[in-house]
């Protein structure tokens, strides 16, 4: 039997719409039976070509509302269309199937995955890029960075308590 290697993937961006906004960070955790690799473009580094590199292989995309924030944003930004591409399993529809509603970091509280960075929100995570941008806060993009780990990450724990 062959192994399914399935990505893991979240990105940030500097506001809700894919039109005026900008994709800041995409982080993409590969997982390949016991090998795993996580990837993180950031800013200018983020490419379609990238982006393609970094999921050539993989069968299974996952994402938290993918469907309806993450993969359109990428599309729309970089003209790369992921769902049509790659299986994608959007687990924010098997966590309502569950009766588990809210955002990511809610469920999270609710099925007791760990996350080290609770301050931190999608509002936090631009307030952190501009920081960068702007005043070379290279703290800031730090935490940006671990923070967009901390949910990529923990989407492979939250696909394993459901699925």
């Amino acid at each position: 039997m062959e192994s399914c290697i399935e990505a893991y993937l979240d990105i940030e961006t500097t506001g809700l719409s894919p039109i005026d906004d900008e994709i800041t960070v995409v982080g993409i955790h590969i997982c390949n039976e016991n090998d795993t690799q996580f990837i993180q473009l950031v800013g200018d580094g983020i490419t379609s070509d990238k982006i393609l590199e970094a999921l050539e292989g993989v069968d299974v995309i996952h994402t938290y509302n993918g469907s309806r924030f993450d993969l359109p944003f990428i599309y729309c930004r970089l003209g790369i269309n992921l769902a049509e591409m790659f299986k994608h399993r959007d687990l924010m529809q098997d966590c309502w199937n569950r009766s588990l509603y809210g955002g990511f970091k809610s469920v999270e509280k609710q099925l007791g995955i760990k996350r080290n960075l609770t301050e931190i929100n999608g509002f936090e995570a631009v307030r952190l890029w501009w920081l960068y941008v702007n005043y070379y806060d290279n703290n800031a993009l730090k935490l940006l960075l671990e923070y967009n780990k901390e949910d990529v990450v923990n989407l492979k724990a939250l696909k394993d308590k459901l699925l």
